[in-house]
């Protein structure tokens, strides 16, 4: 099924003020302390994982993922209800203070379910099956519709810890083009109703070379671990959840969700 770019809004789109370069809260000491200390806390986290390391896993070690290839049109219909019109999502650089040096805004848009561990009530009543399925992923810490404009680049960017891993289910794939994914030496393509696992401490960068809008369903769950990983990467998450960068990204969504709703009265 082909998806042109998405049409202009009816409604005028809210948007979030967008803070200038000084204005950028600084990190706190321990998530500064924490990046310094990254390497080796994904070293100890490798070293007690349950399943590869490499940057493209094997779908068949994460035996829920079924669920949501059996299911993905009526996720793919929730996707289309709540994010699909232009100004419905946000853009992921007005949400996510950590990603507005990475996307150009209005080029990549989400709507969360869940980020980091936080659920998004309001979100989840409006996506019920899709709300039922990602409650079964073992560990979930992030879910959400994750929108690529056509001719978007993503530049090579890392995630914050091996003590994650992250699964597309494709939901809307153009077929005009090349829309693609590196993960470290790696390159792969989406396909409708198909999930992709892979790393993100690997460094990765995306392409959708379509005339098309890219739609995935992005979530992020807790890597298998024995001890002392879990331990390590518990401790580690606990720590960037209670963190202002978290804490600022929940605020965003919650005032993006009381701005459009305010439109729609």
């Amino acid at each position: 099924m082909r998806i042109q770019a998405l049409p202009l809004p009816a409604r005028p789109i809210a948007r979030l003020p967008a803070p200038s370069a000084s204005a950028a809260p600084r990190r706190p000491l321990i998530i500064r302390v924490g990046k310094a200390l990254r390497g080796l806390f994904d070293r100890l986290i490798a070293a007690s994982s349950l399943v590869p390391n490499d940057p493209v896993l094997d779908m068949r070690d994460f035996a829920w993922t079924e669920g949501l290839r059996a299911e993905w049109q009526a996720i793919r219909d929730e996707a289309r209800a709540v994010a699909m019109d232009q100004g419905a999502a946000p853009s992921l650089s007005d949400i996510s203070p950590d990603h507005r040096t990475i996307a150009a805004p209005e080029m990549w848009q989400s709507f969360f379910l869940h980020g980091y561990g936080y659920p998004i009530p309001e979100n989840l009543a409006r996506c019920p099956r899709t709300a039922a399925l990602v409650a079964r992923v073992p560990g979930l810490n992030s879910a959400f519709f994750s929108i690529l404009a056509p001719g978007t680049h993503i530049p090579a960017h890392r995630g914050v810890t091996k003590g994650l891993v992250t699964c597309h289910l494709g939901l809307i794939v153009p077929q005009d083009g090349d829309v693609r994914m590196r993960v470290g030496d790696r390159f792969v393509r989406w396909a409708e109703g198909e999930t992709l696992v892979f790393d993100d401490t690997y460094d990765h960068e995306v392409w959708n070379d379509s005339a098309g809008t890219r739609v995935v369903l992005l979530i992020q769950f807790e890597r298998p671990l024995a001890q002392p990983g879990r331990w390590i990467a518990d401790l580690f998450l606990g720590f960037v959840r209670r963190s202002p960068f978290v804490q600022e990204a929940r605020a965003n969504i919650h005032a993006w969700n009381r701005a459009m709703s305010s439109l729609d009265r």
